[in-house]
């Protein structure tokens, strides 16, 4: 089964040399995206809440581009540089997954790039 590269100008552009996302067949793969507004490449927010928004509003639109939305993500990883701020993240979270939110994971790193506070990936399935 071919793999389809996703990209679109919705979402931040790719940083380094991975793809936005790839698609294998029903299935969506997300690479981590950061609170990068799409079209300046600038850090929106200064807070974790904020950036989790931005952050969540690109994984939107990169898995628009992919034929897919929110309610088709089976599963999430959260990367936070201070678990402390995971009840904000979390709030913002519950507003973009309101019912039947996917299975997740949420870990406390080091550092992220470019200094963000907030970077999710997910896996999504495409009916």
């Amino acid at each position: 089964m071919p793999k389809q590269v996703i990209t679109t100008p919705d979402a931040p552009s790719a940083i380094g040399p991975y793809s936005q996302a790839i698609r294998v067949g029903n299935l969506v793969f997300t690479s981590g995206q950061i609170p990068l507004h799409p079209h300046t490449g600038e850090i929106v927010g200064n807070t974790a809440a904020e950036q989790a928004r931005q952050v969540l509003q690109n994984l939107q639109a990169v898995l628009q581009a992919a034929g897919a939305s929110l309610q088709n993500v089976v599963k999430t990883t959260i990367f936070l540089t201070d678990l402390g701020q995971f009840a904000v993240v979390n709030a913002v979270y519950a507003e973009f997954f309101p019912h039947d939110p996917p299975a997740r994971s949420t870990v406390q790193v080091a550092a992220l790039p470019r200094g963000v506070q907030v970077e999710i990936e997910a896996v999504a399935v495409v009916e």
